[in-house]
């Protein structure tokens, strides 16, 4: 019977390759193709469906969050960081501000 410790062990050491063994580096070519969504949050809101089904081409939804306040960046839904809206060649991104350190991440995937 094996525990959720040596399920979580075996699929690390599944990322050390033989080259790396010896050191206990972790191979991370394994993942670096692996497809993740980034989304930025501009704000959120809570309305009543009556207002909802209200609103039409031109409506104003107010948000939670002032304007000028950092946007969140998540990546699979977890907080990675907070940034600004930039334009760059007629197109928007994200200029980040602040980053999570990988510590903290790792504290709020529990």
């Amino acid at each position: 019977m094996s525990t959720d410790n040596e399920a979580e062990r075996a699929a690390f050491d599944s990322l050390t390759s033989e080259k790396n063994a010896d050191t206990g580096d972790i191979n991370l070519d394994v993942i670096l193709d692996v497809p993740v969504t980034l989304s930025l949050v501009v704000g959120r809101t809570k309305i009543p469906i009556r207002s909802l089904l209200q609103l039409n081409q031109g409506s104003v939804v107010e948000l939670e969050r002032a304007a000028g306040e950092p946007m969140d960046v998540f990546v699979n839904d977890t907080l990675i960081a907070q940034g600004e809206v930039v334009v760059v060649n007629d197109r928007f991104g994200v200029r980040l501000t602040d980053v999570v350190s990988p510590a903290e991440r790792i504290k709020r995937l529990r």
